[in-house]
């Protein structure tokens, strides 16, 4: 079962999953999520694969809906929130509501409905303002924002569950996930589609800062690994822990734009462009990267992409569905 399944990391959770013989029950309310990310599922598998999916238009915050799409499943893969530091800065009750309350229904939806395990979308941000490069799950700073505490308050949750209830459950700290499907369009828009965007419809790229803000950017496909291997894993000391998701690596934004500008131009893009600097953003980190050795030796995860693979694919697809 996947909670927003029509959003970016949920839906190429759909289709892997789908196209690995999976039933699967997905839930939206489309909020950030859009019905043409499923359509473009139904499209990339086969109709009898397709036959094996059932939806359900709701909200997380509904707490009936989430014991309905819990019913009967074995595996939760929670991905529905509102994400974005500054959307939490301009409206934390609604991010609150969402991330919080959203996520307790569904723990205890699938807590009653007997799920073997509950896998869900932590977040890097959770690192706060802990100065140690690189980010080890065990060492986490002060949050700065209140997308942040959310993140935070749902690890506690999950903690709490697995010890009260003897109930399965895995935290994912994504890291900058970026690839297919994932939205370019609106105010809060993660920064490679976004710039991949402007960059094609010849618009002005902004950098926050001086261009040397550092992200650990994972392409979709070893977040997607990761939550089959959380999801599955029958080791007892793989479980009821909380892994980092990324490559293991560090990329400033001032690479970031050349990587992406010189990738387009490869994609037949004739670009000749240079960013324009502004402020720092409210609430951001200033460096991020991921120690992912914890998830290679309890989950067996090994990253497939690095940043630069992850772009050959991703701007492939930003070219063809601009």
């Amino acid at each position: 079962m996947i909670t927003g399944v029509a959003g970016f990391i949920g839906s190429n959770l759909l289709e892997a999953l789908l196209k690995l013989g999976q039933n699967v029950m997905g839930l939206d309310n489309f909020a950030t999520g859009h019905r043409r990310n499923l359509d473009e599922v139904r499209q990339l598998v086969s109709a009898k694969e397709w036959s094996h999916f059932r939806f359900i238009e709701a909200d997380i915050c509904d707490i009936q809906a989430c014991h309905a799409a819990c019913e009967g499943v074995d595996y939760v893969l929670h991905q529905a929130a509102l994400g974005s530091v500054p959307r939490s800065l301009a409206d934390p009750i609604t991010s609150n509501s969402t991330n919080i309350t959203g996520f307790l229904h569904m723990l205890v939806a699938a807590k009653d409905a007997n799920a073997k395990s509950f896998t869900y979308a932590a977040s890097s941000s959770t690192y706060g303002d802990h100065p140690a490069l690189p980010k080890i799950e065990e060492n986490i700073g002060k949050p700065l924002s209140p997308y942040a505490v959310t993140k935070y308050v749902n690890e506690l949750y999950a903690d709490v569950f697995a010890r009260s209830y003897d109930f399965t459950t895995i935290g994912l700290r994504y890291f900058n996930v970026f690839g297919r499907r994932q939205d370019p369009n609106g105010a809060y828009a993660a920064v490679i589609p976004k710039w991949a965007a402007a960059l094609l419809d010849r618009q002005q790229v902004f950098i926050n800062g001086d261009g040397e803000t550092s992200r650990d950017f994972c392409y979709v496909a070893n977040a997607i690994q990761a939550n089959i291997l959380a999801a599955t894993t029958v080791d007892p000391l793989a479980r009821n822990q909380v892994y980092n998701v990324a490559v293991g690596d560090r990329t400033t934004l001032n690479q970031l734009f050349d990587l992406l500008r010189d990738g387009l131009s490869k994609e037949g893009s004739s670009l000749d462009a240079t960013p324009t600097y502004r402020d720092f953003r409210a609430g951001d980190v200033r460096h991020s990267q991921a120690d992912v050795s914890k998830a290679r030796r309890l989950l067996g995860y090994e990253p497939t992409h690095t940043l630069k693979l992850g772009l050959d694919e991703a701007l492939s697809w930003y070219v063809t569905n601009r």
